[in-house]
């Protein structure tokens, strides 16, 4: 009998690309006090790759405590500026006040998945995509948040490049699934090597 796999994550785009790959998995959101973590590892000068790994791992160390005998698949996001970490927009005005930060720099996205099985982290990536905004005018991105804040607040960043988000770009360089959240070739040749995807 293949190993359960269970997503820690309440993300409707992860989901969608493991269902569109063939993994059968279930969902098990992991509550977890993210601004808190974040807050503290950044207090201690941590890395927004570290940001990222860790918070990955805590969300699915929580999940396999209720699925002790599955496969966890814990996952987070981080957008750094430089030094600094953008976070999910709280309201329009502040996703129009990261886009403005971000338009005619570049800046990256990191994508960091641990699956946790066995009582303990087995397998980790940090997927890394570096992107250039354009320099986009301040009416453009009022209307830009204006016509897309029911989506886009939920992506850290305010923009989705699956959607109009992507208008905002001139170059972007790494993995396309990263962006969306999920280094999800590196997970699908773990998952299959492991034996708990046919070969």
């Amino acid at each position: 009998m293949r190993e359960q796999i269970i997503l820690a994550s309440g993300s409707q785009i992860r989901a969608q690309l493991l269902q569109n790959a063939g993994v059968h998995f279930n969902v098990s959101v992991a509550r977890v006090d993210e601004d808190a973590v974040r807050a503290s590892l950044q207090a201690e000068q941590a890395s927004p790759r570290d940001i990222a790994d860790t918070l990955a791992e805590l969300k699915a160390q929580r999940a396999a405590a209720r699925h002790p005998e599955a496969l966890v698949i814990g996952c987070d996001q981080v957008l750094a500026l430089g030094s600094d970490i953008f976070t999910k927009p709280n309201s329009p005005e502040h996703a129009l006040s990261q886009l403005k930060a971000l338009r005619g720099q570049k800046h990256q996205l990191l994508s960091a998945t641990v699956i946790y099985g066995e009582g303990k982290p087995l397998w980790r990536h940090v997927g890394i995509v570096h992107l250039a905004m354009r320099d986009a005018s301040d009416s453009y991105l009022m209307d830009y948040v204006d016509r897309n804040w029911d989506s886009i607040q939920h992506s850290v960043g305010a923009y989705k490049l699956e959607e109009e988000g992507v208008r905002l770009f001139t170059r972007i360089e790494g993995d396309y699934f990263n962006v969306l959240g999920l280094p999800l070739l590196e997970l699908l040749s773990y998952l299959t090597l492991r034996g708990t995807l046919p070969a």
